[in-house]
């Protein structure tokens, strides 16, 4: 499911118009970006917990050049956590082959 069909979705369920669905999910990427940019985490009970983590600096090998060290820097990286809700739902659910 992309954005396009998640606004459409979140519209028919709330028998709301698409746009505002729209500026919702908007809306809602924005405030989770910049908490996590502070450095805060967002919690959705049931859901999960979106927050930020350090990768730590490290040496890594230059594809084009196998023989060539280069020094990787450290980088803020988005996590997700499950929440129990999703999860259980998950593990009911019957799986697609």
């Amino acid at each position: 499911m992309n954005k396009a069909t998640l606004a459409l979705k979140i519209a028919e369920h709330l028998d709301i118009p698409k746009k505002n669905a729209e500026d919702m999910i908007a809306a809602f990427q924005d405030i989770v970006i910049s908490a996590l940019k502070r450095d805060e985490e967002v919690t959705i009970a049931g859901f999960g917990t979106f927050s930020s983590r350090v990768r730590a600096a490290r040496k890594g090998v230059n594809p084009r050049k196998p023989t060539e060290i280069i020094d990787v820097p450290a980088v803020k990286v988005p996590k997700f956590k499950a929440g129990k809700r999703l999860k259980d739902e998950l593990k009911t659910s019957t799986p697609q082959v």
